[in-house]
């Protein structure tokens, strides 16, 4: 039974923690998982609001961009999609690397890892990127190796509803596409910013879970990004996407 998962950021071979297994078999499956990505994936950077940013993503010339899912050997990779709502979040940071500079950042939901990258980029004291598909914790260590980086920190369990950690700063792109997800969201983060006065910022490109819950008229918009045309055309023509301050005073 595979416990808890860690990435720390100086050991890729602690991502699957197995009661019976050894460190060669930890290092061999993630050695298989690298392989499999890099044969799987196309580095990719222009085409997005992150020029600057080099990802390893899904692109039509892959494989798997065509064949049948069900051959896919993983589970979903939402990990190799460069969504809206994290590259309008991850330019945001670019543009304002004051937010994350010094502070501690959790970036939840990470997928390919690059809001994270971002906050490393803009002087973070300390990042850790959490998403519960081990396969995303991967893929962020190769896009932080990619940009020449130190990977943050990987947790890959669910910490929503978890007693909240002291994270300075909590970065979300697109975490609202399940209402019953915007809802346990919408508590957790109170809770976090009631015990340790954590700010947090928000990427979507307005979806309908996310205009229509409640934490909408919490928020505060901050930013607004066209979309540049190669990303409309894989999210059913989004044209924009925005970043909003979680402020619930208002």
């Amino acid at each position: 039974e595979r416990k808890e998962s860690l990435i720390c950021s100086d050991s890729v071979s602690a991502l699957y923690s197995i009661q019976s297994g050894s460190h060669t078999f930890r290092r061999r499956c993630v050695s298989h998982s690298r392989r499999f990505i890099g044969e799987n994936t196309e580095v990719v950077g222009e085409q997005s609001l992150t020029p600057e940013l080099r990802l390893r993503l899904f692109t039509p010339s892959c494989r798997f961009w065509t064949e049948r899912p069900e051959l896919w050997p993983y589970e979903d990779p939402y990990w190799a999609i460069y969504w809206p709502g994290g590259q309008a979040l991850s330019r945001f940071l670019l543009d304002h690397p004051a937010v994350c500079r010094g502070q501690t950042v959790l970036d939840l939901g990470s997928g390919c890892g690059a809001s994270a990258i971002a906050a490393i980029l803009c002087g973070a004291a300390h990042v850790v990127a959490n998403d519960i598909d081990p396969m995303a914790a991967v893929a962020t260590h190769m896009n932080s190796e990619l940009n020449g980086l130190q990977p943050p920190v990987c947790l890959t369990h669910n910490i929503i509803g978890s007693p909240p950690a002291a994270f300075h700063l909590i970065l979300l792109g697109d975490m609202f596409y399940d209402q019953s997800l915007a809802t346990s969201l919408h508590s957790w983060l109170n809770r976090c910013m009631e015990t340790h006065g954590t700010k947090v910022l928000i990427g979507d490109p307005g979806r309908a879970q996310f205009e229509e819950h409640a934490i909408r008229r919490l928020l505060r918009p901050l930013a607004q990004f066209e979309l540049p045309d190669s990303v409309r055309e894989e999210n059913y023509g989004l044209s924009c996407s925005g970043v909003w301050s979680y402020t619930p005073e208002l």
